[in-house]
């Protein structure tokens, strides 16, 4: 069993409930008083302050206008230089890629060989856009 500190030992409750005051304290803000330094309230109002806390706004509920205002923006990294300067692929893309004999015949090749023949003027398809042209030099990197 373990034994109740004397009553001399927890402070009054006066004491309790005093602000800080500098000398009492290790932190030195530049002011006699604590009270005299001032609160700066945040920027944003507290949840209790928000739609919602009366029976009557929550019968009513929410506008889509005002869920949409609470909504905050994604964060996104800033975007700086080329897209595709990121080491993985080159900055010229390739054009079509064409079987030697352009698909007709009996395929004898062992390996998938094909040509570039150019880009195409129509629009490439989604793989014909992924490919690129990274120069030997750049791939050393």
């Amino acid at each position: 069993m373990t034994e109740l500190p004397d009553d001399d030992a927890v402070p009054e409750q006066s004491e309790q409930l005093t602000q800080g005051q500098p000398y009492d304290t290790l932190e030195d803000r530049g002011v006699e008083d604590i009270l005299d330094e001032g609160f700066s309230p945040p920027e944003k109002w507290s949840p209790a302050q928000k739609f919602g806390n009366t029976a009557e706004e929550m019968r009513e509920g929410e506008t889509l206008e005002q869920r949409l205002a609470q909504e905050e923006p994604d964060v996104e990294p800033d975007l700086e230089g080329d897209l595709l300067d990121d080491g993985e692929v080159g900055d010229r893309r390739a054009g079509r890629l064409v079987d030697p004999d352009e698909g007709i015949g009996i395929d004898a090749e062992k390996d998938l060989v094909g040509y570039e023949v150019g880009v195409d003027g129509a629009g490439a398809s989604a793989e014909e856009a992924a490919v690129h042209i990274v120069d030997e030099s750049e791939a050393d990197l």
